[in-house]
């Protein structure tokens, strides 16, 4: 109940914020989209990601396991030849639902296993995932991979241009399209991920990251509620593959590997573990980083522009650095993350606004230390 003004109170700002997002279509252009298209497909794994590790305290190295699925389940069922052939809608839907069955078969393991030995047990499935997408060439593709087709719902293509749509005086291509599709789509995982923090559920899982032993004596069932957060992290991690492979338009095997495990695990500290908002940061940070130095390489200090034999660091390896060191100093000086950021920030001010003790309080604390005779 005491939170409610504090929601009344942002709504305006949130309504302004949603207006923002819907802005860019008509003024960027098709890269800077593109930059968007990918932060908020990595930002829906990201949230995933974060429910599980920061909320749940289980450690997962296998995000872009459940991500491949996603993205390799929707080209396959949306797919003609090879492919199921569903209607994209419903092969989108499924995709997710594959991602959370996955999840699912391997629940019994996330139930019972945690810490390090967890963390383990899920980097083995991308070396068999892996595996499974480079073997199984008849339906993955092999190293080629597979061509991802265009999104529709009705008559509306999300990813194709066969009908020119033009909304006030602006074509609207693919990206303009998806840009909007995954905006809805980072908005529904946005309010379900807080719904569910701030429910029951989250509240236990809460507790279960704080100590299991009093969880458990508290009544909430353990192996349940780990096995729980860990498919729902997984359907975040798939319907995250699909987007980025409808943004992507193609699937191979080589981007589903650990190191993008890893960029998942550096998205969610350097935002803050157990935060929406700082999941959601941390992946516009990582996601956006890479593709900008990539642009912008020529006029960098110590980075090559991709392709170039000078000897300086590609883009991709330089941003993997920049933010290995900044979360090498968030855990030093900020262990909440960005999105702790904020806060501290206020308790700063406000320390050094709040007024010094006068002369009558400290006399009188003096007085009150005084033997009695």
């Amino acid at each position: 109940m005491s939170d409610l003004p504090a929601r009344r109170a942002r709504r305006p700002l949130t309504l302004l914020l949603a207006a923002l997002l819907c802005a860019p279509p008509f003024y960027l252009d098709v890269f800077w989209l593109r930059v968007g298209l990918f932060a908020m497909a990595a930002a829906i794994g990201a949230v995933g990601l974060g429910l599980l590790a920061g909320t749940a305290g289980q450690l997962s190295l296998g995000h872009s396991f459940f991500l491949a699925i996603g993205a390799y389940g929707y080209t396959w069922l949306a797919g003609e030849e090879p492919g199921a052939g569903l209607p994209t809608a419903v092969a989108l839907v499924a995709s997710v639902l594959l991602a959370g069955l996955a999840g699912g078969l391997f629940s019994p393991v996330a139930g019972r296993v945690r810490g390090v030995y967890l963390g383990v047990a899920t980097l083995a499935l991308v070396f068999l995932g892996h595996h499974i997408l480079v073997s199984a060439e008849p339906v993955t593709g092999g190293f080629n991979g597979l061509s991802v087709p265009p999104l529709s719902v009705g008559s509306f293509a999300f990813g194709a241009s066969e009908s020119e749509l033009v909304v006030l005086c602006v074509p609207f291509g693919a990206e303009e399209r998806l840009w909007y599709l995954s905006l809805a789509l980072f908005a529904f995982t946005w309010f379900t991920a807080r719904g569910l923090l701030r429910s029951r559920a989250g509240r236990a899982l809460k507790a279960l990251r704080d100590s299991e032993t009093a969880a458990a004596v508290m009544g909430i069932p353990v192996a349940r509620y780990r096995a729980g957060a860990f498919v729902m992290s997984s359907m975040y991690a798939g319907l995250a593959g699909a987007l980025l492979a409808l943004a992507f338009r193609r699937v191979v095997p080589d981007y589903f590997g650990p190191a993008l495990s890893v960029d998942y695990l550096a998205m969610i500290v350097v935002g803050g573990l157990g935060s929406v908002a700082g999941a959601t940061a941390g992946a516009v940070l990582v996601t956006a980083l890479p593709l900008l130095m990539t642009r912008y390489a020529d006029r960098l200090p110590l980075v090559a522009t991709p392709g170039s034999a000078d000897g300086g660091l590609g883009p991709t390896e330089a941003s993997r650095y920049l933010y290995g060191a900044a979360i090498v100093l968030i855990l030093l000086f900020a262990p909440d993350g960005l999105s702790g950021l904020p806060r501290r920030l206020r308790a700063r001010v406000r320390s050094r606004h709040r007024p010094a003790a006068g002369p009558t309080s400290t006399a009188t604390a003096v007085r009150t230390k005084e033997p009695t005779p």
